[in-house]
């Protein structure tokens, strides 16, 4: 008799549940998705005209890690764009330097090139504070396309500092730096005409 009655509760819960859709939903729509590759061909800048450091300040509430390193060709300039995760606005301090020395350790990084401009992400996180898994390309990050390029180096963060270092095959070109949000971004623009 017990195990009838359980039959029978269950046999009802199922028929109940059965009853809760209807055929009459509309279908899901599928989501839309745009290449980074696209996104990437479309962005435009101005070609920039000054190799004078720049700087600018994080948002506070900034816990961000890099998640992806794109190289691009624009008109007249190559692109680095810096892809992140977390929350808050980037801040950058970005320069060019004789050597590529490693904040923390001192080690000297080996970047091939006649120029090193170097990078430093302000508002970084460690990947277990912002909960947002790093970028685990390579090292460096190359793009044939963009020969004036050698490479990004080491994205290394300290104190709340993301380092990475970009040689280029020219004497210290003009460069910009921009940070976009939507997601969250740093851009680096370097003239190659």
């Amino acid at each position: 008799m017990r195990n009838a009655l359980v039959f029978v509760l269950i046999a009802a819960a199922a028929v109940s549940v059965s009853g809760c859709g209807t055929d009459d939903a509309p279908a899901a729509t599928p989501p839309t998705t745009t290449s980074t590759a696209s996104r990437f061909a479309e962005a435009t800048g101005e070609v920039p005209t000054d190799a004078s450091p720049k700087s600018g300040a994080a948002s506070t509430d900034a816990a961000l890690t890099v998640t992806d390193i794109r190289l691009g060709r624009q008109p007249g300039f190559d692109r680095v764009v810096f892809a992140l995760g977390g929350t808050g606005a980037p801040g950058w301090q970005v320069s060019y330097t004789d050597q590529a020395v490693q904040d923390g350790s001192g080690k000297t990084v080996d970047v091939a090139g006649r120029a090193i401009l170097e990078v430093r992400i302000l508002g970084s996180a460690y990947p277990f504070d912002s909960v947002v898994p790093p970028f685990d390309g390579p090292d460096p990050v190359t793009d044939p396309s963009t020969p004036a390029i050698t490479g990004v180096y080491k994205k290394l963060v300290y104190e709340g500092v993301t380092q990475s270092f970009i040689g280029l095959d020219a004497d210290q070109p003009p460069f910009a730096v921009t940070a976009l949000a939507d997601p969250p971004r740093l851009v680096v623009d370097i003239a190659t005409q």
